[in-house]
């Protein structure tokens, strides 16, 4: 066993964990314009939409509760690198992982 393998379920809940807290400040920025405004003119119902998902999934899956259903979430484009969507991509991949995998360590739902 090598130095990091030793660490892999901690090195997982932070992946997690930060995960979910940018997924999470992703819908507070569409909620609430804060801190910037990432509205750009898209109808409300999607943006209170994606906003309302991406603050109350990230919340989950940073906590680690509900973490498998709250990961799955789709994502904005099949072309991805068309209108910037690469970090959707990678939201998407991650949270197919944590889904996958679930909680883990560091979670209020303990599931493995």
């Amino acid at each position: 066993m090598n130095f990091m393998s030793a660490f892999q379920d901690q090195t997982y809940a932070l992946f997690r964990m930060v995960c979910g807290f940018l997924f999470l400040w992703h819908g507070r920025q569409k909620l609430f314009s804060f801190p910037l405004d990432a509205r750009e003119g898209a109808p409300a119902f999607i943006t209170y939409g994606a906003g309302g998902i991406k603050l109350i999934a990230g919340a989950l899956i940073m906590f680690g509760l509900f973490t498998r259903p709250a990961a799955l979430h789709g994502l904005n484009s099949a072309l991805p690198i068309t209108n910037g969507g690469e970090l959707a991509v990678m939201y998407c991949f991650a949270f197919l992982f944590i889904s996958a995998k679930g909680a883990g360590i560091w979670s209020i739902d303990g599931s493995k």
